[in-house]
């Protein structure tokens, strides 16, 4: 995986290292905003396409003809409505003639774009159809990575959603979660007696257990976000192109003189908050932090169960092959001596001791400690006959507490949870980049894909809110 400035920004690397066509990038924390590019953007996931897939632009999702050139099949109109209607798409209401004509052509459209959708699951996103593409997890995951960079990747400002990709956003995610219904466990739920007095048990299907805890969740964090942005339909403050700043700021054709604070950052094409000069109202101020916090308990729900569905995931051989023979030599003498000399180990200390400057030391950090824990688990299980590392977990619980490679595990897991408590917007690791490129489990895949990109909505979210309220606050404190 490179370890470049660029790469490292985007988080989802390079299984999923995603590439919007502005190359946003950010080392920010949605703890706090400083008008700098780092409250701007979302280093795990913000508007990104994934390396696996082709780019795609703005118009790629909902007007591109399929390349598949197939031949457009003779529906009716009430043929097609019967497909979109199982699909969850509704006919629009029709008047006259051309508008009814209008609709059976944009319903046309709708199947072809699903052809579309549905070929590229089915190629593995190899269009040669060779046979050469990546896993039906892969694909899913690519695409709703795609699909999000598509809707989101421009939407750089506190307002609602375009109604064509709120519209684009809910028909096509609504799609790729369907194939959730189709992935079930069976779980025997009562006992019946045959005729000749044999018991035998009946047999239930039902969603899994990891989407039916997971997928509810994530549905309801995608509409409270969609909820909030709507929530600022007729806000206080606007917003000015970084290359026209001046203290006359137009918004909607007419022209209202503002405040403008100018930011110390390259991204010049992002936009900057603008507020009156009297700064925002009480009631805005209050809306605008209410909406901060509730996006960033989103945030926080959102990566939890992020974090919780990449520790199923299957470790991938590569990795476990990628591997250090010593834990020693990929931390580094200075944090090994700290970690085993000392009685009491305490993760803070040394981080306040190691004084991290930015995000991209905390991610390196964060791939060393975590590689050097695998490292000290694999040791401390050599010695038990069971070598599959799906079965780590298991051994740790068998192996002596006093072991010093089994200290030295626990001593890492503990600092890098502390890393990322430390630093919530840091990157995926090169652990969860590997195992979301290796992954073969389709309910996994949608799960994980899903949390992250809803994790990115709420982190700029969060961010956005930051920096209009450091543009009031710094208003009214010039007055």
């Amino acid at each position: 995986m490179s370890n470049s400035d660029e790469n490292y920004d985007l988080g989802y690397q390079p299984s999923p290292s995603y590439i919007d066509q502005n190359d946003q990038s950010t080392t920010g924390t949605p703890g706090h905003s400083t008008l700098s590019g780092d409250s701007f953007m979302y280093c795990r996931t913000y508007s990104e396409t994934s390396e696996f897939s082709d780019p795609v632009d703005d118009q790629s999702c909902c007007s591109e003809a399929s390349p598949s050139h197939w031949p457009a099949a003779t529906r009716s109109g009430a043929q097609n409505q019967a497909v979109l209607t199982r699909l969850g798409t509704k006919q629009r209401k029709s008047i006259n003639a051309d508008e009814k004509l209008d609709d059976l052509e944009s319903l046309d459209l709708e199947l072809e774009m699903m052809k579309e959708r549905f070929a590229k699951l089915l190629l593995g996103e190899d269009m040669s159809g060779s046979g050469k593409g990546v896993c039906t997890a892969v694909t899913i995951s690519n695409a709703v990575t795609n699909l999000y960079a598509t809707v989101f990747g421009q939407n750089l400002r506190l307002e609602p959603l375009n109604p064509e990709k709120k519209a684009l956003w809910k028909r096509e995610m609504d799609c790729f979660l369907s194939v959730c219904n189709y992935i079930v466990e069976f779980t025997p739920t009562k006992s019946q007696n045959l005729s000749n007095g044999t018991a035998v048990e009946i047999m239930e299907s039902r969603p899994r257990s990891d989407i039916y805890i997971n997928l509810p969740a994530l549905r309801k964090l995608d509409a409270m976000l969609i909820e909030i942005l709507d929530s600022f339909q007729d806000g206080e403050f606007w917003y000015a192109e970084q290359g026209s700043l001046s203290s006359n700021s137009t918004r909607t054709g007419s022209f209202r003189r503002g405040v403008v604070v100018e930011r110390n950052e390259e991204k010049w094409w992002v936009p900057v908050p603008c507020v009156p000069p009297t700064g925002l109202s009480e009631k805005a101020r209050k809306h605008l932090r209410h909406q901060r916090d509730c996006a960033n308990q989103i945030h926080k729900a959102a990566m939890a169960i992020n974090s919780s569905v990449l520790a199923e995931m299957e470790i991938p051989d590569s990795y476990i092959a990628s591997l250090p023979k010593s834990g020693k030599a990929s931390i580094g003498d200075p944090i090994y001596r700290f970690m085993y000399t000392t009685e009491k180990f305490s993760p803070d200390h040394l981080l306040d001791c190691l004084n991290i400057a930015s995000e991209h030391e905390a991610l390196e950090l964060a791939d060393r400690v975590e590689a050097s824990m695998y490292t000290w688990r694999r040791k401390a299980c050599m010695s038990h006959s069971k070598s599959s590392w799906g079965m780590v977990k298991d051994l740790m619980s068998d192996v002596d507490r006093s072991d010093k490679n089994h200290i030295l595990a626990e001593r890492a897991e503990t600092l890098l949870f502390a890393l990322k408590q430390r630093h919530p917007g840091l990157a995926q690791t090169s652990l969860d980049t590997c195992k979301i490129q290796y992954n073969r489990d389709v309910g996994q895949a949608i799960l994980e894909s899903y949390s992250r990109v809803l994790e990115g909505l709420a982190f700029n979210i969060v961010a956005w809110n930051d920096d209009v309220l450091f543009v009031d606050r710094t208003t009214r404190n010039q007055d």
